[in-house]
């Protein structure tokens, strides 16, 4: 019984590690949405040589919904 439900886990995060590089490779061919990465308290620093890009609130959000996806997914799969 152990067994499989390593065998489950594994596909899980094989499944998961598939969605985010999917939604990565379309969030980096440009079709991401205008407002994400530019947030209210979105941290960025500008100087005439360099410059500091920290997208904190953004960072939360995508953590938040994450976690309440996750959190339906494991309720309905009892």
């Amino acid at each position: 019984m152990r067994v499989s439900r390593v065998r489950e886990l594994g596909k899980l995060i094989v499944i998961i590690g598939v969605v985010a590089t999917l939604i990565g490779l379309v969030m980096w061919g440009g079709f991401a949405p205008k407002w994400l990465g530019r947030l209210p308290g979105d941290i960025r620093i500008e100087r005439e040589h360099s410059s500091f890009y920290f997208p904190i609130v953004t960072c939360i959000i995508l953590s938040i919904v994450l976690s309440l996806l996750l959190s339906l997914c494991s309720m309905f799969r009892r």
